[in-house]
């Protein structure tokens, strides 16, 4: 019986289009252009990008926001 071999390399990208941005915060395009603060990139003319740890700073924010958000509610109740 022959053995076979299958060699995948995966490449994660940094800089992402609009869309594919949207889709990794998991947001419509539509809601994503007005609540997305991160400013992108403009590689070159016309060609306009999303830098993924830029997007990853703005969730974490959000979640420390949320974090703090939810424990001022929890002392307000005590």
């Amino acid at each position: 019986m022959a053995n076979a071999n299958l060699n995948i390399s995966v490449i994660q990208v940094r800089m992402m289009k609009q869309a594919e941005a949207a889709n990794y915060t998991g947001l419509p395009v539509k809601y994503f252009k007005s609540a997305c603060p991160v400013q992108p990139v403009e590689v070159r003319p016309g060609t306009i990008l999303w830098d993924k740890r830029d997007l990853d700073k703005w969730i974490d924010d959000m979640k420390e926001g949320e974090d703090l958000t939810t424990q001022a509610s929890i002392l307000g109740k005590l």
